[in-house]
C-alpha cells in the first residue's frame, strides 16, 4: 500500500509541476494552501488586438489561455478546485460577477461569481468523457451587461490508473500438430486497457504466462504465444491449459493486470504405426458356406485418430490366397476375411494366411520411425459338413434320333457323395421339367431312356432336369439341367411347297414354260435338301406335256404343242413323282392342275371359263360386272319391299306374356298417409274377406289343376238354350284354371301413426248426415281447405 499511495501521488503532481514550470509569467502564484489562479485580461482574444496595442499595453498584457487540468476519480471531502478566473478590469471592488456556461456547467463544475473559482462537485472519470468545453464571461454586478465578450476554454480530465487489462475475447482455443519443432506459433492473444494510452505507463501492457510452462512461451509485447518443448506428442497429453496475464504500467509494480486461459489442443500426425492386438489368429468355417460369407476380422490397433488411423489389409502369402479375400471396414477400421471359392474337408482341412495391415495415409517426415505396417498370421480349419451330390459335369448334352426305339438309353448321368460316409444316391426326373413324360432314368445308375415316340420335326430340343438325392439324407439333392437334341431321320416324303394351279394360254407355243414349281421336306439332311422330278411311268410319253428339272432346285412344266381349246378340254391333271436324296430315298406324287384360258395377243389370261363363248360378241367383262350388280341391287330392293310389307300385315295380337289384363290393379283407397311404409306389403295389406275363407282365384295360374270336365252329350233338340248356357258359365266361374286369372287386392291398412283416421267411405258405418267434419280444421293447415269444402257441404244441406 504505501507503494500504491506514492505512486498515485506521482501520478497527481507530476502534471502540476509541468504545468507550473511551463506557465507564462501572467500566471500568478498562489500560497501552498490555494490553486493557481488563471487571469486574463479580458478581452482574452489576442488575436484581435493590433501591434500597437500590443506595444502600448504590454505592462498589462493578459495571458491568452484555453485549457484547465483537473484529476480523475477525486474523492475528497470538498469540491475539487479545478481553476480560478480573473480579469484585469476587476479592481476588487466586487462589481463583477463571472457566469460560465458549457458542457457540465452547474452539474459537474461550479464557478464563484464573485471569486471566479471553478470547482468539480462530482466524480469524475477520465473513460466516460475526457474533456469538457466550457465558456467563461465577465459581466456587470448590477446591470448583468458584458464586461468583454465571452471566452471559450477545455478542462481536461487527467488520467490516472484505474483501470484493470482486459481480455475481451477470452478465454481462448487453439491447436497446434503434435511432434511440432521448438518456437512453433500457436496463437497470439490480445487485452485492452481502458487508461490513457498516451499519458503515463497506465496503458502499457506486458504479457506473461501464469501457468503452462514449460510447455509455452509468450512474447511479453506482442502476446505470440510458442512452443517451449520440441515433440509434444497427443497420445501422451492432448490438451494443455495455459493461464496469461496482461499487467499494465509496464510491468511493474502497481500496475494492475488482467489474466485469461488459452486451451491448447495437440492435433494428431501419423507419428505411429498399427500393430496386430495379437499375431496369430484361429477361425473355423463349414465346408458349405455360402460364398462372400465374412469367416473373421482381424484388428490393427492405431493409436493416431481420424484418417491418420485408416488403415488397409492385405493377404501377402499363405496356402489359401487363391480361396480367401480381406476387406477393409472403414467405420470399424478392421480387416474382415471373406471366402471366395467353394472349401472342401475333403481335399485341405486347413489353410495358413499372412495378412498385413498398412496406413494408409503417411507423412514423410516421421518415416525414419519405420515402415508403417505389421503382419499377422491367421490360420484356418475346415470343418466337415454333410454336402449334397455332385454331379461330374454341370451340364449334360445328349443327343438321339427321332427313330429311336422305345426303352432305349439314351446318355447317362452320375454323381457322387463328397461326404467321407459317401452315401447312395438316388437319380429322378423333375416331372415339371418333362410334363408329357418323354423321358425316364433308372433311379440307381442314372440312365435316362426314351419312354415315348420322338418326332424332331415337332420339337429338336428336350430340356430337363435330373434330382440326384442322398438316400441317407433325403434333404440332400442336386439338380443338373440336361440338353436333349433330337436327330433327324429322312421319315418325310417331300411334296409340293404350295397348292400349284397353272394356266395355259389357247395360243400358246410350244416349248413355252407354264409353271414353275418347287418342293420342301420337313427333314433336315447334313447336306441340304436335293430333290428328283418325274411323271409317272404311264405318263412318260404324255403328248401334251413335259418336265425340266432346274438348278435351283425346282422344276418347270412346258407344253409340247399349240393349238390347245378349252372348249375340248378345260382342264389337265399332270401327276409329278417327287423323290429326295436321303437314305432310304422317300418321295410323294403331287398332281399339277392345268387350266386352258383365253389370252390377249401378249399372253395375259383373259377368261378361263367355257361359258364365256356363248356370250354375244363384243361384250366386255366390265359390262358383265355391271349387269351382275345390277341384278343383286334388285334382289335386295324385292327382299325389303317384301319384308316391310309382311310387317305391315301383322296383326295387333298382344302376345300372351304381354296380357295386360293381368297387370290391371284397381286401387279405390287414400293411401295410409305419410307413415304407411309399408303399403305394399302383402303381409299388411290382409283382405279381411279372406281371413277365414278360401280364395279361388289368384293373379297367377293355379298349382293344382282342375279337373277336366265330362264332355257333355250333345244337346237334344228340345233343351232351352238358356239353361245350357247358365251352365256353361256356372261351370267357368268355379273352374280356377280357366283364364283369365283376375287378381283383387283389398287394402285395408292406412297407417299406424295417423291422428286423422280414416278417410274411407267404405268401412263407414254412419251416413254423410250423422258426420261432424268441424274436427277437419284442428288438423292443421294440410286439411285446411278439406274442411272448408265439407263445412260448406254441410251448410247447403242445412240450407
Amino acid at each position: 500500500m504505501p507503494e500504491r499511495l506514492a505512486e498515485m501521488l506521482l501520478d497527481l503532481w507530476t502534471p502540476l509541476i509541468i504545468l507550473w514550470i511551463t506557465l507564462p509569467p501572467c500566471i500568478y502564484t498562489a500560497p501552498m494552501n490555494q490553486s493557481p489562479v488563471l487571469m486574463s485580461g479580458f478581452p482574452l482574444e489576442l488575436n484581435r488586438l493590433s501591434e500597437e496595442q500590443r506595444i502600448l499595453n504590454r505592462s498589462k498584457r493578459g495571458w491568452v489561455w484555453n485549457q484547465m487540468f483537473v484529476l480523475e476519480e477525486f474523492s475528497g471531502p470538498e469540491p475539487i478546485l479545478v481553476g480560478r478566473l480573473h480579469t484585469d478590469l476587476d479592481p476588487g471592488s466586487k462589481k463583477i460577477k463571472y457566469i460560465l456556461s458549457g458542457d457540465g456547467a452547474g452539474t459537474i463544475f461550479q464557478i464563484n461569481d464573485i471569486t471566479g473559482d471553478i470547482h468539480a462537485i462530482k466524480r469524475l472519470d477520465r473513460e466516460e468523457k475526457a474533456e469538457y468545453t466550457l465558456t467563461a464571461q465577465a459581466v456587470d454586478w448590477e446591470t448583468n451587461k458584458p464586461l468583454e465578450p465571452p471566452s471559450e476554454f477545455i478542462i481536461k480530465v487527467q488520467d490516472i490508473n484505474d483501470n484493470a487489462p482486459e481480455f475481451l475475447n477470452g478465454p481462448y482455443h487453439a491447436t497446434v500438430p503434435e511432434m511440432s519443432i521448438l518456437g512453433t506459433s500457436v496463437t497470439n492473444v490480445t487485452a485492452t486497457d481502458a487508461d490513457d494510452p498516451v499519458y503515463g505507463n497506465s496503458a502499457k501492457l506486458v504479457y506473461s504466462i501464469l501457468e503452462g510452462q514449460p510447455y509455452f512461451s509468450i512474447e511479453p509485447e506482442t502476446a505470440i504465444i510458442k512452443t517451449a518443448l520440441p515433440n509434444m506428442d497427443r497420445e501422451a497429453k492432448e490438451e494443455y491449459l495455459v493461464v496469461i496475464q496482461a499487467k499494465d504500467m509496464g510491468g511493474h509494480s502497481g500496475g494492475l493486470s488482467g489474466t485469461t486461459t488459452l486451451t491448447v489442443t495437440l492435433t494428431d500426425v501419423n507419428d505411429n504405426p498399427p500393430k496386430f492386438a495379437q499375431s496369430l489368429y484361429h477361425f473355423s468355417v463349414p465346408e458349405d458356406v455360402v460364398l462372400g460369407t465374412a469367416i473373421g476380422r482381424v484388428k490393427a490397433n492405431d493409436q493416431d485418430i481420424g484418417e491418420n488411423a485408416q488403415s488397409s489389409y492385405d493377404i501377402i502369402d499363405g496356402d489359401g490366397t487363391a480361396l480367401f479375400e480381406i476387406t477393409s471396414d472403414a467405420q470399424a477400421q478392421d480387416g474382415i476375411i471373406r471366402l471366395r471359392k467353394p472349401l472342401d474337408f475333403e481335399t485341405k482341412r486347413s489353410y495358413t494366411l499372412k495378412v498385413e495391415a498398412a496406413n494408409v495415409h503417411t507423412d514423410p517426415r516421421f518415416s525414419s520411425r519405420g515402415p508403417f505396417k505389421d503382419t499377422a498370421t491367421v490360420k484356418i480349419v475346415v470343418e466337415d459338413a454333410d454336402e449334397p451330390p455332385v454331379f461330374s459335369s454341370p451340364t449334360y448334352l445328349l443327343e438321339v434320333h427321332e427313330n429311336a426305339a422305345l426303352n432305349s438309353v439314351i446318355g447317362q448321368v452320375t454323381a457322387r457323395d463328397p461326404d467321407i460316409t459317401s452315401s447312395p444316391i438316388r437319380f429322378s426326373i423333375d416331372r415339371h421339367t418333362d410334363l408329357e413324360r418323354q423321358f425316364n432314368v433308372n433311379a440307381d445308375d442314372g440312365k435316362i431312356t426314351l419312354a415315348t415316340p420322338l418326332d424332331r420335326e415337332l420339337s429338336v430340343w428336350h430340356n430337363i432336369t435330373i434330382i440326384a438325392t442322398e438316400i441317407r439324407n433325403h434333404s440332400q439333392i442336386s439338380r443338373v439341367p440336361v440338353a436333349i437334341k433330337v436327330l433327324d431321320v429322312n421319315d418325310n416324303a417331300p411334296e409340293f411347297a404350295s397348292e400349284y394351279e397353272a394356266f395355259l394360254c389357247e395360243n400358246g407355243k410350244p416349248g413355252q414354260v407354264i409353271q414353275t414349281v418347287s418342293a420342301t421336306d420337313k427333314d433336315e439332311p447334313k447336306n441340304g435338301h436335293y430333290f428328283l422330278y418325274s411323271l409317272l411311268p404311264e405318263m412318260v410319253n404324255n403328248p401334251n406335256f413335259t418336265i425340266k428339272k432346274n438348278e435351283d432346285n425346282s422344276l418347270s412344266i412346258l407344253a409340247k404343242h399349240n393349238g390347245f381349246n378349252r372348249q375340248k378340254q378345260e382342264v389337265y391333271l399332270l401327276p409329278i413323282i417327287i423323290s429326295d436324296s436321303g437314305n432310304p430315298p422317300l418321295s410323294s406324287t403331287s398332281t399339277l392342275t392345268i387350266r386352258v384360258c383365253g389370252c390377249s395377243s401378249d399372253g395375259v389370261v383373259q377368261s378361263c371359263n367355257v361359258e364365256a363363248y356363248v356370250l354375244p360378241i363384243g361384250l366386255s367383262m366390265g359390262a358383265l360386272i355391271a349387269i351382275l350388280a345390277c341384278i343383286i341391287l334388285l334382289l335386295v330392293i324385292v327382299v325389303l319391299f317384301v319384308t316391310l310389307r309382311r310387317h305391315k300385315n301383322e296383326p295387333l295380337i298382344i302376345k300372351d306374356d304381354e296380357d295386360v289384363r293381368e297387370n290391371i290393379i284397381r286401387y279405390d283407397d287414400e293411401g295410409g298417409g305419410e307413415e304407411d311404409t309399408e303399403a305394399f306389403d302383402i303381409a299388411t295389406l290382409q283382405n279381411p274377406d279372406g281371413i277365414n275363407g278360401f280364395l279361388p282365384r289368384k293373379d297367377i295360374k293355379p298349382d293344382l289343376q282342375f279337373m277336366p270336365r265330362q264332355g257333355l252329350a250333345p244337346v237334344p233338340s228340345g233343351v232351352d238354350v238358356d239353361e245350357f248356357i247358365n251352365v256353361r258359365l256356372h261351370e267357368a266361374d268355379n273352374d280356377p284354371t280357366a283364364p283369365p286369372y283376375d287378381s283383387i287386392q283389398i287394402y285395408g291398412y292406412e297407417g299406424r301413426g295417423s291422428v286423422a283416421g280414416s278417410l274411407s267411405s267404405l268401412e263407414s258405418t254412419t251416413s254423410d248426415s250423422d258426420q261432424n267434419f268441424d274436427y277437419l280444421s284442428d288438423w292443421g293447415p294440410r286439411f285446411k281447405r278439406l274442411g272448408e269444402l265439407y263445412s260448406v257441404g254441410e251448410s247447403d244441406k242445412e240450407t
